[in-house]
């Protein structure tokens, strides 16, 4: 998995995600220009995935959501509905372009939240590094919780990573670089990002 698949899932998701960088944009008074120029992405890249026909990586849409000021999980949910069901291997996901890491969201904060949850699938290979490395990570006092379900996990800030098998859970702070390593093929946990 080289991450050139990026988001994928529910049907019409890069229509979903083109409308709420839209959104978001407009609701931030920024223009596209401001806004690509923010991010460090061309303007062609972010005109091409406003317009639902863009194919990000996690990377990708984690500089955006920092550049908004908003979560990923704003950019990935589509409107809910009273009953929400996700079938397994089903709802809008994204790939690691460094590492064999996909992130498959259950549930974005609401207006009266602070938690996004999320499906990790990972093999191992290089370690997903948190968005941290690339730009700014998470906001202040964010936190990130772990179940691994499956596989074995090395995770956790970076120098102070900890090892999960499936059944164990880990708390740790998320506005500094952290990583997730999967230890054994066909790792699965589940992610909760407390925001701060």
């Amino acid at each position: 998995m080289d991450g050139s698949e990026g988001i994928k899932g529910a049907t019409g998701i890069g229509a979903v995600v083109g409308a709420a960088v839209r959104r978001e944009r407009q609701r931030a008074g920024l223009s596209a220009s401001e806004l690509a120029r923010a991010a460090g992405l061309a303007k062609s890249t972010l005109s091409q995935l406003e317009s639902g026909n863009g194919n990000p990586a996690i990377e990708t849409l984690w500089t955006l959501a920092n550049a908004l000021g908003v979560s990923v999980a704003a950019l990935l949910e589509a409107p809910r509905g009273e009953v929400e069901v996700i079938r397994a291997g089903e709802g809008p996901s994204t790939r690691s372009d460094h590492a064999d890491y996909l992130a498959r969201l259950l549930s974005a904060a609401g207006p009266d939240t602070r938690r996004d949850l999320y499906v990790i699938e990972a093999e191992p290979g290089t370690p997903h590094l948190s968005a941290a490395h690339l730009s700014p990570g998470h906001g202040p006092g964010t936190r990130e919780h772990v179940v691994v379900m499956r596989g074995r996990a090395r995770l956790g800030p970076q120098g102070r990573e900890v090892e999960l098998a499936a059944g164990d859970y880990a708390a740790y702070p998320a506005d500094a670089p952290h990583t997730f390593e999967a230890l054994e093929p066909d790792t699965r946990a589940v992610l909760i990002i407390e925001h701060g």
